[in-house]
């Protein structure tokens, strides 16, 4: 439990500081230095602005850790095998696929309908800061399913943003970035290149491509992660290496850094009718209602065909729990809620107060839950 419990503890504190940084932002949007302030994200450097920058190319490093974590587990970690890896499988397919379809229940073949995607996301630093509070109470097996789930969670949304977020494509350009990518994995696989910043520079130049190619920038880091070598008996391989140098980057700077620019939300106009408004509902819904019941339920039936079993400790009522705390959108939630909504500032920024009270909601229902559900003191492990 070494290694886990030092990543539980980094994300824990990443959660809390996510935490302040939305705070403070949400303050200073609305304070007397709000315009001043937001003028700091939309100032432009070069090409974009810094908020721009911060989503396609600060959040594209982010998805590199993202898919480098998703290798580690695949070679080595929580999802090495079969019978471990299909009961948080299963509990992110059901997580993903209910609050997708609460939502469409409420805007198929309306213009927010493309919002599909928003309550499908998990913030893993987010969910994990808030199960920490619970202390020794939680069962190891509970924060190794609930860790487990987000990881898969993300790879979810990964996709869907490459398959339905997506704007025109650019044929040259997106050959450019998937040749890069075959010449990278040729590279490992073929020529066994072990030098990493051959990889690095390659993936610059993919991004660069992807994000001309009409495809979602930030893939170009998921892509770059699969590339770079990670063999499964080599605990020093430049996979790993690299892993570790961007897990405090990237958890006390670009998603806090993230967290600022993207909740400076005035609070204008009528923010209890927009709560009201079919998107708002659909994002609440499935964050706090479709979630817990989505993980539950897909969980229940893939022990009940015999696929799984529960964790050594872990009961029924506390995985609900768990699920409950699955339900804090967050970071991921916002990144969607962009790409769905991009250019229609009342639907995004009702859809950033939607999220944030949605994840309150289910963090409050989550830590309440679980303070009936959990035993009143875990024994330490040794």
């Amino acid at each position: 439990m070494g290694k886990f419990q030092t990543l539980l503890n980094n994300e824990k504190t990443s959660g809390f500081v996510l935490i302040a940084c939305t705070l403070l932002s949400l303050f200073m949007a609305n304070s007397g230095f709000g315009e001043s302030y937001q003028s700091i994200w939309t100032f432009p450097l070069g090409a974009h602005s810094a908020e721009h920058w911060i989503n396609d190319g600060l959040m594209a490093v982010f998805f590199l850790l993202v898919g480098l974590e998703l290798v580690d587990e695949l070679y080595r970690g929580r999802l090495s095998s079969f019978q471990t890896a299909m009961l948080p499988l299963s509990g992110a397919l059901g997580g993903m696929l209910l609050p997708a379809a609460i939502y469409l229940m409420w805007n198929a073949g309306t213009p927010t309908a493309s919002g599909f995607g928003i309550p499908m996301a998990t913030d893993i630093a987010f969910a994990l800061a808030f199960l920490s509070l619970m202390g020794n109470r939680v069962p190891p097996g509970l924060k190794v399913f609930l860790m487990a789930l987000a990881v898969i969670d993300d790879l979810g949304a990964i996709i869907v943003i490459a398959v339905f977020y997506s704007s025109a494509i650019d044929g040259m350009f997106l050959a450019l970035a998937l040749g890069l990518f075959a010449l990278l994995l040729l590279l490992n696989k073929v020529f066994h290149v072990k030098t990493l910043a051959v990889y690095l520079i390659g993936g610059i130049a993919m991004w660069y491509c992807m994000h001309y190619s009409g495809v979602h920038a930030t893939i170009a880091g998921v892509l770059l992660a699969i590339t770079i070598p990670n063999n499964r008996d080599l605990t020093q391989s430049p996979a790993v290496r690299l892993r570790h140098a961007l897990h405090y980057p990237v958890y006390f700077f670009v998603l806090p850094l993230f967290a600022l620019s993207n909740t400076a939300i005035p609070l204008d106009g009528d923010l209890f009718g927009t709560f009201q408004e079919p998107f708002a509902v659909g994002i609440l819904l499935g964050l706090v209602v479709g979630k817990p019941i989505g993980i539950t339920f897909f969980s229940w039936l893939s022990v009940g065909v015999g696929l799984c079993r529960l964790p050594s400790g872990v009961k029924w009522k506390q995985l609900f729990g768990a699920g409950l705390l699955g339900g804090i959108g967050f970071t991921m939630s916002i990144f969607i809620t962009l790409l769905a909504f991009s250019g229609n500032n009342h639907y995004v920024n009702g859809a950033k107060w939607t999220i944030m009270l949605s994840s309150l909601l289910a963090a409050a229902a989550g830590l309440v839950w679980l303070s009936f559900v959990l035993p009143k003191k875990q024994k330490k492990e040794r």
